[in-house]
C-alpha cells in the first residue's frame, strides 16, 4: 500500500516540497486543523464575527464599490452540516465571495493555506480568535487530520469549505486542475455537497464586477453514479485514491460549463476606467519578477 496522500491528494512525502521539519523550525512549530484551533469549531456567529462582517461589507462594497451578482441562494439546505466545494479560486476576494453567497449563520469554516493566511503573526492571532479557518500546510500531515476537521464542523452544524484548485493560478474563465483532497474528504464524510461557482476576482479595481452561483446540492454518491462501489474502499488504499480521482473529475465536469458563463457577466468594456488596480494584490504577495536572462 502506498503512503496515505496529503490534503491535496499527493503522496505524503515529496522531495520538491518543504519538509514539515523545516516549516516547524521556521515557525517554532507547525500545527494544522483542530490541533491549531484548540477548540470545537462553532456554528453560531459571535458578536465579534458579526461586527467584522459589517466592517468588511462597508469596505468591500462601500469603499471599493465591488459589485457581486449572486444567484441560487434558494438552493441552499435549510441548515448547516454540509460541504461547500467552490471554484474558481483566483484571488484574495474569493473567501469574501463565498461568505457573501451564504448566510452569516451557520458559520463557514475554510480549509485554508496556513502559509498564505499566516503571513503576519497578527493575522494568525485574529483568525484563531475569530475562527472560520482550519489551516493546512503543504508537506505537513496527511489528509486524516483534515477529515477530522471537516467532521467536527459538520457535527456542530457548520459549513466546511473546500477549494479544490488549492491556489490562485489559472485562466479567468475555466478551472485549473483540481486536487484530490476535496474528493477524499467528501468520500470519507459522506456529507451533502453544495457546489459554488465564482468568477471575476482575478483582476480587482474600483467598482469591479464579480459573480457567484450556487448549484443544486448533491452527494459524492450521486456524482459518481455507477462508479459508486459497495462497499467503499478501505481508507488510505489505492482503490480509495482512484475513486477520489474519479470524483475529482466529476467536480471538474460539474463546474466546467458554468464558469465561462458566469465569467462573461463580469467582464467590463475596455473603455471602462480601471482605477486602483493595485487592489488585486491587497492581500496577496505579488509574484517575483524573473531576473534578466533567467530561465
Amino acid at each position: 500500500m502506498e503512503a496515505p496522500p496529503g490534503p491535496d491528494g499527493s503522496p505524503k512525502v515529496a522531495e520538491a516540497r518543504t519538509s514539515p521539519e523545516a516549516l516547524a523550525a521556521a515557525r517554532g512549530g507547525v500545527r494544522e486543523g483542530l490541533d491549531w484551533l484548540g477548540r470545537e469549531p462553532e456554528s453560531k456567529a459571535s458578536p465579534s464575527v458579526r461586527a467584522i462582517a459589517v466592517l468588511a461589507r462597508a469596505v468591500l462594497f462601500g469603499a471599493f464599490r465591488f459589485k457581486v451578482e449572486r444567484t441560487g441562494r434558494a438552493l441552499l439546505p435549510s441548515s448547516g452540516g454540509y460541504l461547500l466545494v467552490a471554484a474558481i479560486h483566483r484571488g484574495w476576494m474569493d473567501p469574501f465571495l463565498i461568505m457573501h453567497a451564504l448566510p452569516l449563520q451557520p458559520r463557514v469554516w475554510f480549509l485554508g493555506s496556513g502559509p498564505s493566511a499566516f503571513s503576519a503573526r497578527w493575522r494568525e492571532w485574529l483568525l484563531h480568535r475569530l475562527g472560520g479557518m482550519l489551516p493546512v500546510w503543504r508537506g505537513g500531515v496527511g489528509v486524516e487530520q483534515h477529515v477530522e476537521s471537516a467532521r467536527a464542523v459538520l457535527r456542530n452544524g457548520g459549513v466546511f469549505v473546500l477549494v479544490p484548485e488549492g491556489g490562485v493560478s489559472g485562466p479567468p474563465d475555466a478551472p485549473a486542475a483540481f486536487r484530490v483532497g476535496a474528493a477524499l474528504i467528501a468520500l470519507r464524510t459522506g456529507a451533502p455537497i453544495v457546489p459554488l461557482a465564482m468568477a471575476g476576482s482575478q483582476d480587482l479595481y474600483l467598482g469591479k464586477r464579480m459573480a457567484t452561483r450556487i448549484l443544486p446540492p448533491t452527494t459524492a454518491r450521486a456524482l459518481l453514479g455507477d462508479a459508486w462501489p459497495v462497499p467503499l474502499p478501505e481508507e488510505g488504499s489505492r482503490e480509495e485514491l482512484s475513486l477520489a480521482h474519479t470524483l475529482t473529475d466529476r467536480f471538474a465536469t460539474l463546474f466546467g460549463p458554468v464558469i465561462p458563463d458566469l465569467w462573461a457577466g463580469t467582464v467590463d468594456p475596455l473603455e471602462r476606467p480601471r482605477r486602483f488596480k493595485g487592489l488585486t494584490w491587497l492581500l496577496l504577495a505579488r509574484p517575483r519578477a524573473r531576473k534578466h536572462g533567467s530561465r
